[in-house]
């Protein structure tokens, strides 16, 4: 107990004074808060156009940031007020930030959901220059940013937090013996990390200094900061976080809870409001909890205490508090009815909080339930390595008062290597979860995005996966369920039949795509139709991967509107099929005997590092195929594919770490290189067990998408025959 005792003593002694009157947040509140009538946006994309919508929604004129790469963004391009900071890095630079703001007579500065949020030295910086940070103050932000010196504040407020080694020691070898006290597994995390950044789970001893470096790198790549900690890591959690909102008045309110168990690379990509399947004591306990936390750090504005749940035990610990709001703050706005940022707005004016505890309990009763599903540039089969490219179309679904899009990219916009790849927020209510669901899945169908790999399909298998539908949620939910979320795709042969009448449609409308059909020029000078080849074979985004097999069509116009597919070599055969295709909304409409096929069809140009692809829309699935020329092509040209014995790189990024040198023996799936693109890390692994014979890249090297990083010299086989 004395124990007990001293550690709370010592962690309250790290508050300020007046934290220890829970009660209050603030001395002194203003008694006539001014309207503010021009702020800042210290952010970029989707996030600056959500606040600039709330902002000017309430007549606050608002200034928006941009640099070279995002100089033609829609947030770029959102208020008559923008400035070029000129280069990537300039968005986290906060003395130059506060300057543009002085200057540009703004009183306030919103920093949005990510880079300056959680800074509390911009933070503190902004109030010594005379603007307002909408945000909790510098001190809270300080005590909640530290992840150790959270924890011990925590523990003085009453709130139970995960078991595990928190202190200022760092070395590598006095951390081990930290992981073999706490007990393996265990998880590594950055005490400023965030975003799943600088984090990595140690299930064993011996992967423990691998994982430590690897979390240090990027921990420093992403917050020039490389403090682990080391914790318990809970086999079956659930992530589960509370949305607090505090003012200077002393009141503090729960805005309910929302459970982001559904997560890759520590990362989220569907959130829910409320849990489910939690118990109705257990979800009160947590809202009060989260209160305390808020509390005992004298907390103003919108922040959420982020919880780890033991589905084992049935237990909940403190994980961390995020001093902002969160990227899925918009499923709290849908089962409240209210605007977050609007609240931190009057927050950051010296207003009251707009609901008591109760009325929000009310509100959230009456109002159902939420689910958002973050739309990623990404391949989930390549372990959700980022995609790059022009979104060459977007079509999205019908909105309305229960299905939201949060989005800060348009069609035609590119989707560069600089920054996060988010494309959209797709965010739907309903009465129950189970409708809730049933309207995501048919909102995601009528989603459609064609120039970048994404994981759409991936979001739709994860809301039919049964065992999302019955709540059983936690964060390994993806690794236990891999085998039904990423079965292969088939494609029915209606399909390439529709690839194949689509590209020889297109081809005759518009004469741009006419490359994109290698053979639609009828043979010799006869009058009568001639069969049109077309190659065609499932996409591929893994440069190190087999080529697809490929499928020749022989596509055959008999008639205006009248067509014929047929399979060499295959007893398949679609005779005298009924088209119709209108070129303005890229609908393609064809009759087989066994169904009605309407899809849209998007036809993308081949680039320096692809070839042409077409994307077909049907049905609630998206189909992409590449265009190759027919079989006999390279023959007659006397040439053929270039036999590969090298590894790329998937996409343009900068090489971390080389993990091999020359005359190394290599096993399957064995690192080679670390890369980092789009702010992420992802290992390139060896296809096979081989022998290094060059490594083609340096560490802090910049590549391009399709650069060999390691070439093979020859296989183990061979070189033991030898």
């Amino acid at each position: 107990m004395s124990t007990l005792r001293a550690l709370r003593g010592s962690a309250a002694a790290l508050l300020p004074k007046r934290n220890l009157r829970l009660n209050s947040t603030t001395a002194h509140p203003p008694t006539n808060p001014e309207p503010l009538r021009s702020i800042l946006i210290a952010n970029r994309g989707e996030i600056a156009l959500r606040v600039g919508r709330t902002a000017s929604q309430y007549g606050i004129r608002t200034t928006t940031l941009y640099t070279d790469p995002d100089r033609l963004s829609q947030h770029a391009n959102s208020s008559p007020f923008a400035i070029n900071l000129g280069s990537t890095d300039q968005y986290l630079n906060g003395e130059r930030i506060i300057q543009v703001a002085k200057d540009n007579g703004c009183e306030a500065i919103h920093p949005g959901y990510g880079f300056l949020s959680e800074n509390a030295a911009f933070a503190k910086a902004c109030t010594d220059a005379g603007v307002k940070f909408i945000g909790p103050p510098w001190k809270a932000i300080e005590a909640m940013g530290d992840k150790s010196r959270s924890k011990e504040i925590m523990i003085a407020a009453g709130v139970p937090c995960i078991p595990g080694y928190h202190g200022a020691e760092q070395d590598p070898a006095y951390l081990a013996e930290k992981a073999e006290e706490v007990g393996y597994p265990v998880l590594l995390k950055a005490v400023k990390g965030g975003g799943g950044k600088g984090m990595r789970i140690a299930r064993t001893a011996e992967e423990f200094a691998q994982q430590l470096d690897s979390a240090k790198s990027e921990a420093r790549s992403s917050f020039g900061d490389d403090v682990m900690l080391v914790e318990k890591y809970i086999t079956t959690p659930r992530h589960i976080e509370v949305q607090v909102f505090a003012d200077q008045h002393g009141n503090c309110v729960a805005l309910g809870e929302r459970d982001c168990s559904i997560q890759r690379r520590h990362q989220k990509i569907l959130e829910e409001s409320p849990a489910p399947n939690l118990a109705e004591s257990v979800r009160q306990d947590l809202w009060e909890k989260a209160r305390q936390a808020a509390l005992a750090v004298a907390y103003e504005g919108a922040g959420t205490v982020e919880f780890i749940f033991d589905n084992d035990s049935g237990e909940f610990f403190f994980m961390e508090m995020n001093t902002r709001l969160q990227v899925e703050h918009p499923v709290t706005e849908m089962v409240t009815g209210e605007d977050l940022v609007r609240w931190q707005i009057i927050v950051a004016e010296g207003g009251k909080l707009p609901l008591t505890q109760s009325e929000v309990e009310a509100r959230i009763k009456s109002r159902g339930h939420a689910i958002e599903a973050r739309i990623y540039a990404e391949d989930p089969s390549m372990n959700f390595v980022p995609s790059t490219g022009k979104l060459v179309h977007l079509r999205t679904p019908p909105l309305s008062n229960s299905v939201r899009i949060d989005a800060g990219f348009v069609e035609g916009d590119e989707v560069s290597s600089h920054y996060d790849p988010m494309i959209a927020k797709l965010i739907v209510s309903a009465p129950d979860r189970a409708s809730a669901l049933q309207k995501m899945a048919a909102a995601l169908e009528q989603y459609e995005i064609a120039g970048v790999v994404t994981n759409i399909d991936f979001l739709k298998r994860c809301c039919r996966s049964s065992g999302f539908i019955a709540g059983e949620v936690e964060t390994g939910y993806i690794d236990k369920h891999r085998e039904e979320l990423f079965a292969e795709q088939q494609i029915p042969d209606d399909i390439y039949a529709q690839a194949a009448i689509g590209l020889f449609l297109s081809s005759q409308t518009t004469a741009s795509t006419n490359a994109l059909l290698p053979s639609t020029q009828p043979l010799g000078f006869a009058r009568t139709p001639q069969p049109h080849a077309v190659t065609l074979s499932p996409t591929s985004t893994d440069p190190n991967a087999p080529a697809p097999p490929t499928k020749t069509l022989h596509v055959m116009q008999t008639a205006p509107g009248t067509f014929s597919v047929t399979f060499p070599g295959s007893p398949q055969t679609f005779e005298n099929l009924t088209t119709i295709f209108s070129p303005a909304t890229k609908t393609l409409t064809t009759y087989f005997p066994h169904t009605r096929l309407s899809s849209t069809l998007i036809n993308t140009p081949p680039t320096s590092t692809s070839a042409s692809t077409i994307t077909l829309f049907t049905r609630g699935t998206s189909y992409t195929l590449t265009l190759s020329p027919p079989p006999f092509l390279p023959k007659l040209l006397n040439s053929g594919p270039v036999a590969s014995n090298s590894v790329k790189a998937p996409m343009p990024c900068k090489i971390l770490r080389v993990m091999v040198k020359e005359g190394e023996e290599v096993k399957k799936g064995q690192a080679l290189v670390v890369i980092e693109s789009m702010k992420m890390e992802t290992v390139i692994r060896s296809p096979g067990d081989a022998v290094v014979g060059r490594v083609k890249v340096r560490e802090g090297e910049m590549c391009k998408a399709g650069t060999a990083v390691v070439e093979f010299e020859e296989d183990v086989e061979a070189k033991n025959a030898a």
